[in-house]
Order: C-alpha cells, then structure tokens, then sequence
C-alpha cells in the first residue's frame, strides 16, 4: 500500500470485506486510527496495514488458545445505527436508543439537512433529519425529501417543532426586526453552511423578497451550528444570524427575535419502517419518558412528535 494513500470508510470496508458502519464502530471504539477533513473520515494506507496485521497476530494467539478452551458461537458483531442532525434531542434520543437495544451502537453525524437526506439516500445513514422549508408551497420538508431521495420510498415522522429566528445582540441596539433589514449597510450577518435549514430559510426568504445576496454584507462568512452563530453575536463580530430559540437560551448577551415556527422532522425509508430498530425508535419518541425529558428542556413543541407527516 502506498504511504500516501488514503481511504473513506467505505473503501475501507470493501478492502476489509466488512459493512461500513463496522468500520465506523472501528474507528469510534480507537481500534482503526483516522482523520476528518471537515465532516470528512479518512483512514491512511500504513494505519489500515497496522490494523490489518495487529489482527492477524490477535488472530493467532487466540487460535493458540482455543484448543485449551470450550468451543463457544463466536459474539455476534455489533450493529450500527447512523442518525443525521445537529440538535441536542438527538443527544436524548440516542441514548434512549441504546437502552432499548443494547445490542446496537448509535452514532450521529453532525450533518445538515440537505446532507443528511443525501446520506439517506446513498445508504450511509438510517436516518436523517430535516427542517427545510418549502417557499411554493410553504410547507416543511416533504418537497426536499422527493427531491433528493428520487425513487426512493420515505415516511416522514415529526420530532419536534421549533421556534426559528434572529439572533441580535441583548436589547438590539440596531433595531434589527425583519428580512429586509439584513439589506442595511450598517448590519453585517454571520451564515450558516449550505445545506442546513437555516441557510434554506434564508436564501428561500431572500427569493420571496427578491433580496440580492450581494447586498447583504457578511452573507459568505459560514459557521457550522446555531450555536456558533449565536457566540459570534455575543462577541460583536457580527449584527445579525438566523437559528433556533433554544441555542439562543444557552449562550449568553443575545436576544431572540421570533420570524417562524419550524418544523423539524425524522426521514426513514419506507422499506425499514418493519425492522425492529425502526419500531424501537419510534415507541421511543412516543413514551411520556422521552417527550417529558425533552420537553423539561424548553423550546421545543411536542404536540405532534411520533406523528406521520408524509410519505411518498
């Protein structure tokens, strides 16, 4: 192998003969050494090789060993279960998750909306999550969801509602209050990725306004979470950023200003929806116990969690 090659975790799994989410648990339990380039894994050559013949050699000792030894079925492998979002109910709902199945490791991948779908329909991910809203019809979701999983059969089962809006310095000294205001030459503005729900929001709003993006200053500077955003409002490198109420509570010297009630949803393929972890996840974010944990956190409205909001 070559010293500077190096491997997603999908060419990894094909090389090792292995699904991918094993080599994900790999990595997560240190077993593989690798690297991330942005929200990017990469595995290189020389560490697949070190693995690679510390497992062979593991292999022998225990081949040594087994003839002084009981002959047992080997441990079942464990399974993967890979969930697209950002927000911290995710956090509660993993957890809960690991409870119910044991037997399964859960994992986030801290990705947007939009890339979270196309995980979901490239098969890297079991679940993904969604807050984008749809300016032609004004509707969440269910557009981007046909959209981006072509052919592919979806349900969709709301988590969460939640509220969405500005992000200003405590009292809003510069009396930001509406879309239009993001045009003034004295307001600089700090984006969210592309792909996110936030940024969908925005460029949406901008196209039923008919706001060019050149004329808001600070459109190109990105950050990665709502979380982000709100921390570079408190620290007076930006006027103005677009995420939801609930990081606005956790950082300090902000204020929320409200623009809409958003709603954030669960994107399943329709051929899992019979599988046991699928019914699990969804008897979970059905029982009192995770809708009272969740909602002892505040911001978030638990009306229709568990709810099919479409398929197609």
């Amino acid at each position: 192998m070559s010293d500077t090659t190096a491997y997603t975790p999908e060419e990894v799994a094909k090389i090792l003969k292995i699904s991918r989410f094993t080599v994900y648990e790999m990595i997560k339990r240190g077993d593989l050494a690798a690297y991330h380039i942005g929200r990017k894994v990469r595995v290189e050559a020389p560490d697949l090789e070190i693995y690679i013949q510390r497992s062979k050699k593991n292999n022998m000792l225990t081949k040594q060993s087994a003839a002084q030894l009981p002959t047992d079925d080997p441990a079942p492998e464990p399974e993967s279960f890979i969930i697209c979002g950002q927000d911290i109910v995710l956090d509660i709902l993993i957890r809960h998750l690991e409870r119910a199945l044991p037997h399964v490791r859960c994992f986030r991948n801290y990705s947007g909306s939009i890339d979270g779908l196309l995980a979901l329909y490239r098969g890297t991910a079991n679940i993904a999550t969604a807050h984008l809203w749809d300016s032609d019809t004004d509707t969440y979701n269910t557009p981007y969801v046909r959209r981006f999983l072509p052919g592919h059969r979806t349900l969709v089962y709301n988590l969460a509602y939640r509220n969405t809006g500005f992000y200003v310095a405590k009292g809003n000294p510069k009396n930001i209050n509406n879309w239009q205001d993001l045009t003034r030459p004295d307001i600089t503005l700090i984006n969210r990725e592309r792909g996110s729900g936030s940024r969908v929001l925005l460029d949406e709003m901008l196209h039923v306004l008919d706001i060019d993006y050149h004329q808001i200053k600070g459109y190109s500077r990105e950050e990665t979470s709502h979380l982000a955003v709100a921390s570079c409002i408190a620290r007076g490198e930006a006027d103005i950023g677009i995420g939801i109420e609930k990081a606005a509570l956790q950082v300090n010297d902000i204020e929320f200003i409200f623009q809409k009630k958003e709603r954030y949803d669960l994107v399943l393929r329709k051929e899992d929806i019979d599988k046991p972890h699928f019914q699990t996840l969804l008897d979970v974010i059905r029982s009192d116990v995770f809708r009272n944990e969740v909602g002892g956190m505040g911001g978030y409205d638990l009306s229709q969690t568990g709810q099919l909001m479409g398929n197609s």
